[in-house]
């Protein structure tokens, strides 16, 4: 059955071979990926990784050109909350429509602005929500994250900004205490930072949830130093990890937060939200922070997720996929650490070799992943799950981390779907790989 306001049938999707493309145009669908590949660049990452064609799409399910259906777990790199074109989504942008309201307006004030902002400041914590300032900005890239730091700068009046690494969320419980120093990594002399940035979760990094604990310290140390905290929701926020924002987890507030992908409800959209003493720097924030059927979709997600509890549902979920992908660990010995919180999870791949010449999304353009490498068997594992009609993606400096971004309107049954295809494929590298063994079953206990 469907999971809570998922909007979505019975079924679990099926795997290739469900039938021929039908409909005007199908063979011409068919050629897409030629055409693409002659028309646009090598950086092309996710066409080049994924040969998909999408005509039609609903929920958790992807229909391709050639009638093959497939279970999406990239979600779009997280921002599909609800899936693909939910009703709620598609309603709210056809009032728009309908309404005959400007679709663009820059940043003039417009009822489907002030929805959004109202359901969003329904959602953040008293803390912030009672004291925030709303900041639209440019969707693209790290317009968001640009337009937080140069907050923080222009507040301070200082320039530096902090980043939490792997290495620090690694750290030993005394190893930040000079984190956010004056002379803290430069010598003595170095400026206090004008802020410290973080992601919850470090989703491009692998998969790498940053401990609560450390968030804490973390909290506290800039608070005593006057440092903003600024905290990048960007693939974390609005329920994904279990909680509506990631840093509910350790229990702070942050000082700036940034905000993009699922809150625009499948469409473009950017926010930051600070603490209104921290004031406004004076630069523009990008043409298209005004786009209308964004903020309608956004409102739409943001109303809905919390409405329907989708958080609480990521959580259940979550921790049923975490135990699932666990378990292959236990299995097999080409499966390393198995890391997450909520509907995001990271598989890491692991082979004897070194770094390899590649990105996230596959070789450099010119390259090829070496045979042998964990990139090698990850990207593998990639090709395996989409034979078998499951969309995964591959993340990490080493490229060799399977990431699964199930949208929060998943259900039991998808879930078993999702596990079995991936365990499946899984079992398949494993076997084929250079050195392979049957699966080694006791070997080890899940992570």
């Amino acid at each position: 059955m469907a999971g809570p306001g998922s909007g979505t049938g019975p079924g679990t999707g099926t795997g290739p071979g469900t039938g021929p493309g039908t409909g005007p145009g199908a063979g011409g669908r068919r050629s897409a990926p030629r055409r693409q590949a002659a028309r646009e660049p090598a950086a092309r990452t996710y066409a080049r990784a994924l040969p998909v064609v999408p005509v039609r799409a609903r929920g958790l399910t992807i229909e391709g050109a050639d009638g093959h259906r497939y279970l999406d777990c990239v979600s779009g790199a997280g921002t599909l909350a609800l899936g693909h074109n939910h009703p709620v989504v598609l309603d709210a942008i056809r009032a728009v429509l309908d309404s005959g309201a400007p679709l663009h307006v820059m940043d003039l004030t417009t009822p489907v602005e002030d929805a959004f902002v109202t359901e969003l400041l329904r959602t953040l914590p008293p803390g912030l929500a009672d004291r925030a300032r709303v900041r639209f900005c440019g969707p693209a890239g790290t317009a968001p994250v640009d337009a937080a730091v140069a907050l923080a700068r222009a507040a301070t009046g200082r320039t530096r900004v902090v980043t939490v690494t792997d290495a620090d969320a690694d750290a030993d419980a005394d190893d930040d205490e000079t984190f956010l120093d004056d002379d803290h990594g430069g010598g003595p002399g170095r400026e206090r930072p004008a802020g410290l940035l973080l992601e919850p979760v470090r989703s491009e990094a692998g998969v790498r949830p940053v401990p609560d604990g450390l968030v804490r310290r973390l909290r506290t140390r800039a608070a005593d130093r006057a440092v903003p905290l600024i905290v990048d929701e960007t693939g974390t926020g609005v329920g994904r990890t279990g909680a509506y924002w990631a840093f509910e987890h350790s229990g702070v507030t942050p000082d700036v937060l940034v905000l993009a992908k699922a809150i625009g409800g499948s469409l473009p959209l950017a926010v930051v939200v600070h603490r209104e003493d921290l004031g406004e720097p004076d630069r523009t924030a990008g043409a298209f922070r005004g786009n209308q059927l964004a903020l309608a979709a956004g409102a739409a997600t943001l109303a809905h997720v919390r409405e329907h509890r989708l958080a609480e549902h990521a959580a259940t979920l979550g921790g049923r996929m975490l135990t699932g992908l666990r378990a292959l660990a236990a299995e097999f010995t080409c499966v390393g650490d198995v890391r997450g919180r909520g509907l995001m999870a990271g598989v890491e791949l692991v082979a004897p070799d070194t770094a390899p010449d590649v990105t996230a999304h596959g070789a450099r353009p010119g390259t090829a992943v070496r045979p042998g490498t964990a990139a090698h068997l990850a990207a593998a594992v990639r090709r395996e799950c989409l034979r078998r009609g499951l969309i995964v993606d591959v993340a990490g400096p080493r490229a060799n981390v399977v990431r699964l971004l199930p949208p929060l309107i998943v259900t039991e049954e998808q879930m078993s779907a999702v596990l079995d295809r991936l365990a499946d494929a899984v079992r398949a590298v494993d076997r084929d790989r250079p050195g392979g063994s049957v699966p080694l079953r006791g070997k080890r206990g899940p992570r």
